[in-house]
């Protein structure tokens, strides 16, 4: 599948500084680290750096993939089952809960190499995966596995936030808003919230001085080895940014998850849909919780 590029002209009218990081973005992922990254997403041997981010990126992908379909409380059998598997060494394989995702469909806005968009079409669903990079949109297409049916993935290369790409019943940006400023990144969720049905799932870069330490520590390193430059935030203010969108009036939290590997540190919040609390949620227009109990670290 030959990739497409999309332009929209109204990405940069969201926050006058996204388009200009977009474009920093842009340069890093398709030009600076393309190969790296297609390395990393891949099971070739990497350094010990890459493979705590590697395995905290499986472990998160599991943790976003099982969410998908599911209620915010999981059964207590399905909640042991994940722990298990992200506090394995090896990295984890997304748990099988059937083709919950029969019939809907999902955006997955930053895929990179897709495999989380190959994990959410084998549930059933129709995925549109899109990323700002060329060569890791053409990557993904070249990787794009035989066993997905009924569920499919259609490849896009441009701006996440294009209202050209149409409405959906999830959202998935994994890791790829924490490289935007906290308020860049509220507006690209106030963005999509009227065009998603029934959940949003994002990470964000928890701000921890053991992570200020880290992004300190890793500017030491050989620049191979360096990750991109992420943007912390603590979740009370993401929180109070969230709480005063108006186009997030009556969406709640769901759950939240910080997952943990060496270099790798990044937590998921799930946003759900009015339509998805029942009539109640739906109706009453209640402001987000930020007072909503985390996960805990994994």
């Amino acid at each position: 599948m030959s990739p497409s590029l999309t332009s929209p002209p109204s990405a940069s009218a969201v926050d006058p500084r996204y388009a200009e990081r977009r474009g920093q973005i842009e340069q890093y992922f398709d030009r600076t680290a393309a190969q790296a990254w297609a390395r990393l997403t891949s099971d070739a041997p990497v350094s010990g750096i890459r493979a705590t981010v590697r395995a905290g990126r499986e472990a998160m992908r599991t943790t976003i993939t099982s969410w998908l379909g599911t209620e915010p409380t999981p059964q207590a059998g399905t909640a042991a089952r994940l722990q298990t598997l992200l506090e394995q060494d090896e990295p984890a394989v997304a748990p099988v809960y059937g083709q919950r995702l029969l019939g809907r469909s999902l955006l997955d806005a930053g895929c990179g190499t897709g495999l989380l968009s190959f994990d959410a079409a084998r549930l059933g669903a129709e995925v549109v995966a899109i990323d700002l990079s060329p060569t890791l949109v053409g990557l993904a297409s070249q990787r794009l596995p035989s066993d997905l049916s009924p569920g499919r993935v259609a490849f896009r290369s441009g701006d996440m936030l294009d209202p050209a790409l149409g409405s959906f019943d999830h959202l998935v940006a994994m890791d790829s808003l924490i490289h935007y400023a906290p308020e860049q990144a509220v507006a690209a969720i106030t963005a999509w919230a009227p065009r998603i049905r029934r959940s949003m799932v994002f990470t964000f870069a928890p701000s921890s001085p053991l992570l200020q330490a880290m992004m300190m520590v890793g500017k030491w390193f050989p620049r191979a080895d360096r990750s991109p430059a992420i943007v912390p935030v603590r979740f009370d203010r993401l929180c109070r940014l969230l709480r005063a969108s108006e186009a997030l009036a009556g969406w709640q939290l769901g759950r939240r998850q910080r997952v943990s590997r060496g270099f790798y540190t990044s937590e998921a919040l799930e946003l759900l849909a009015p339509a998805s609390q029942g009539a109640e949620g739906a109706t009453g227009l209640r402001a987000i919780d930020c007072e909503a109990p985390s996960g805990g670290s994994r």
